[in-house]
């Protein structure tokens, strides 16, 4: 163990530095370009073959008929695990990844979110 006078040069030296933590949630943070967060869901593109919902590993993607050539989707927010793999393989590319990541609820039931437009 250092004395104390070996520790002081060290604790001022730190003392002088920036943060190395960001103030979350005060100051948010920029997501790289591509991060995976909530999905987005274009109802004009979907085709309603239900791919992403077959290649779902954790089965959160769940696709509805809601009319003639309309669709939407709803996503258990608590199951997905963002892996993306719904986005890759939609052939209409009507999912895409957002940079939105507060995602927190405090009901399960508010984790079924319809991310149709």
């Amino acid at each position: 163990m250092k004395g104390p006078g070996k520790m002081l040069p060290l604790v001022l030296k730190s003392a002088a530095k920036k943060p190395a933590t960001v103030l979350y949630p005060y100051v948010k943070v920029e997501m790289p370009e591509n991060f995976r967060g909530k999905l987005a869901f274009d109802s004009e593109k979907c085709i309603g073959c239900k791919l992403c919902m077959k290649d779902c590993p954790s089965d959160a993607i769940y696709i509805e008929k809601i009319g003639e050539k309309k669709f939407r989707c709803d996503v258990y927010l608590d199951r997905c695990v963002y892996c993306g793999q719904c986005v890759d393989t939609c052939p209409k590319d009507a999912l895409k990844n957002t940079k939105d990541y507060e995602l927190a609820g405090y009901k399960r039931e508010d984790l079924k979110v319809d991310i149709g437009k």
